[in-house]
């Protein structure tokens, strides 16, 4: 009989080494011992195996997981999209003026704040439907 496992192996025979010494008395309380070492010999692998398996299903969340929400523009970005439609907003309003009077202006800066606005929307929470997260500095 070839042992897979050299450790278990001198267990068992220091369990029977000892049984010999003891007495057939202690034979049950031996056999347990050794059981439970085997036991627990079986289980590290299935331990080790979850502990695995666990850590791959955390990665692959991590992985899959999208980064974290950045807000839609920095400040430059805002800043200069609003001197953009301000600096667009004086040849506009002169087009809309001179080919339509009054209404050509109303209707020139209402496209100037429609844009605006919708440009805003995406740094408005409420319109993302999800919350802001919240910082340190919020009171």
């Amino acid at each position: 009989m070839q042992a897979r496992d050299p450790e278990l192996r001198r267990e068992l025979d220091a369990t029977l080494q000892a049984r010999g010494e003891l007495g057939p008395e202690y034979e049950s309380v031996l056999i347990d011992s050794f059981l439970e070492k085997v036991e627990r010999r079986l289980a590290a692998p299935e331990d080790q195996r979850t502990r695995r398996l666990s850590a791959e299903r955390r990665m692959a969340a991590a992985r899959s997981a999208s980064e974290p929400a950045r807000p839609f523009g920095t400040f430059a970005e805002r800043f200069g999209f609003g001197v953009v439609s301000l600096v667009l907003a004086v040849p506009l309003s002169a087009i809309g003026v001179a080919n339509a009077g009054i209404d050509g202006l109303v209707v020139a800066w209402l496209g100037i704040v429609g844009v605006n606005a919708v440009h805003a929307a995406h740094t408005w929470p409420w319109a993302r439907g999800r919350r802001r997260p919240s910082s340190d500095w919020d009171g």
